[in-house]
């Protein structure tokens, strides 16, 4: 009997047969197939797909010129624009790796972004030069900057040696870019607010970031030719892997600065938007604009939102106004959304009430997420699907990230028996849907951005009038949650809530400073810790009375 395996003999993997997943044959194929449709329009800019690769090539071959190459990292500070977008294929094309910085971080959140990541170029919109200007001060070796001189904005501070379009006519139009020898190669470095200090750097792959982004398009039943406004931060997980998404779908990006009903609903009129995403927060602010901005929307426009779970009212609201919304769900670490609330035709018959409450359950995985349950954290063992029982949420597959950079213990815990481990609390139920119910970090989600409570309480310790402090999720019903610091004065003290604010704000980044400020004394264990649970009570009760009032 022959022992060689018939189906391994005389077939080798080779070019032929074989190629690296990667995002970046998304965009070749869109210019090559369809170099004239249009691709970005950013106020008065139409650009083809077949520019728009050109411009990428140029790009990755300016910074290849600069001796940026395999493993380096190159970070952007800049919104929703072309050079962004631009940026999401013409970095990797050299074999670096991209880091779109959070734009709302501080100057202390972003130097440490910079060194930690070893970013060798920075590009930055004159829009945050000045906080690019106060980050860099703070590093031994700065990076190389770029400015990105957008003609739509006149305000800021344009900084650097040379803009962006001076480094793309250094360019080669036909430098030859090659897609990664190796799918496991890095492609992006997204930084995540954690619970304990310092943000950690979370790392994508070429696989990971192609099958995310067919990923996403498929829960969404997107089709060819789709018109996206980029209303989500390209920062946030790379935009849920849309701009990739858009290069395979040919799609057009309407660019957007500034996220604001007056700026939106006229470009949902005037191009033609279909698709958009974004945090709960956007919904409602969509939901509650002035009737006028809504009468300017006369198509149906489809709407993937994450980042809190949305409350039913505002999906509710969100389809009357014919905006189709589907809730997703995920982390950093898996690439953004990877958890997808599937509608069920079942479903149509049910009342508004009851179809915006199963809307806002979080979901069942993604097409391309290889598995999602929701367990015992110590065990493993899965949870009965009763809708009762709370565990929580594992996944794994292609669409989890490759790991903490740096940092092999976090990633190594976070990867404990084959599973990542979200550190976010669900129940499970019957129909096999997941819905989260807490968090089993303190992590709070304002308009969603993560907000870590030790470094609010960090700077409230600063204080020389607080002797301690407790933050915890408020819920808002604007930003979804807003942080509530819980304070206790030192003997003779005396100091407002405003004064508390206003301390922190100077501090930190002001989205991340707390909106109420209770003086009281902290609840604690008998062993000193704070009971936190009975402060999130606190929490829900204050702000359910204001909601009252």
């Amino acid at each position: 009997m022959n022992s060689v395996n018939p189906y391994e003999n005389g077939m080798p993997r080779d070019a032929a047969n074989f190629q690296a997943l990667s995002p970046l044959s998304f965009i070749e194929r869109a210019a090559s197939v369809y170099p004239q449709r249009l691709a970005l329009i950013n106020g008065r800019l139409r650009q083809s797909w077949g520019d728009t690769y050109s411009r990428c090539i140029r790009l990755a071959s300016a910074l290849a010129g600069r001796g940026i190459g395999l493993g380096d990292t190159v970070a952007l500070l800049a919104p929703n624009g072309p050079a962004l977008f631009e940026a999401h294929f013409g970095v990797p094309m050299c074999g670096a790796v991209l880091n779109a910085v959070n734009t709302r971080l501080d100057a202390e959140a972003v130097a440490f972004i910079l060194q930690h990541g070893e970013a060798r170029v920075l590009l930055v919109d004159k829009e945050f030069g000045e906080l690019a200007q106060r980050a860099v001060a703070q590093l031994s070796s700065p990076p190389l900057i770029i400015g990105i001189d957008d003609p739509e904005y006149d305000a800021g501070l344009l900084l650097g040696e040379l803009d962006y379009e001076a480094l793309l006519a250094e360019g080669d139009g036909d430098y030859a870019w090659q897609l990664p020898a190796d799918e496991w190669q890095a492609i992006a470095l997204n930084y995540t607010s954690g619970t304990t200090g310092n943000p950690k750097g979370v790392v994508y792959h070429h696989r990971g970031a192609h099958l995310n982004a067919l990923s996403n398009a498929l829960c969404w039943d997107m089709q060819r030719f789709p018109v996206y406004l980029w209303t989500l931060p390209m920062f946030h997980c790379n935009g849920w892997c849309f701009p990739w998404a858009l290069a395979a779908y040919v799609g057009t990006s309407v660019c957007l600065r500034q996220v604001r009903a007056e700026a939106i609903y006229p470009l949902l009129a005037e191009h033609g938007v279909d698709h958009f995403c974004g945090a709960p927060i956007v919904l409602n602010m969509l939901a509650n604009a002035a009737d006028e901005l809504k009468a300017l929307k006369t198509r149906p426009v489809k709407v993937l939102t994450a980042g809190a779970a949305p409350p039913a009212a505002v999906i509710e609201a969100m389809e009357a106004l014919d905006f189709r919304v589907t809730h997703v769900y995920g982390l950093t670490e898996t690439y953004g959304p990877s958890v997808a609330c599937e509608w069920k035709a079942e479903w149509d018959g049910e009342s508004p009430e009851q179809r915006a409450r199963l809307k806002s359950r979080q979901g069942v995985r993604a097409p391309l997420l290889d598995g999602l349950m929701v367990a015992d954290p110590d065990t493993l063992q899965p949870v009965p699907k009763d809708g009762q029982s709370i565990g929580e949420i594992f996944m794994r597959g292609n669409v989890v990230m490759k790991g903490y950079l740096k940092n092999p213990k976090a990633t190594a815990e976070a990867f404990a028996g084959g599973w990542f481990h979200s550190g976010d609390l669900a129940v499970w139920h019957p129909d096999g849907y997941v819905e989260i119910k807490d968090r089993s970090k303190d992590i709070i989600i304002s308009g969603g951005e993560n907000i870590s409570s030790i470094e609010v309480e960090d700077v409230l310790y600063r204080h020389p009038q607080i002797l301690e402090a407790a933050v915890v999720a408020m819920p808002s019903e604007k930003w979804g949650e807003t942080p509530c610091a819980f304070v206790t004065l030192k003997p003779g003290a005396t100091l407002s809530a405003e004064a508390v604010i206003a301390f922190c704000q100077a501090r930190m980044a002001r989205f991340k400073a707390p909106g109420c400020v209770v003086f009281t004394s902290l609840p604690k264990t008998s062993t000193g810790k704070v009971q936190k649970f009975l402060l999130r009570e606190q929490a829900k009760a204050l702000a359910a009375g204001q909601t009252a009032a």
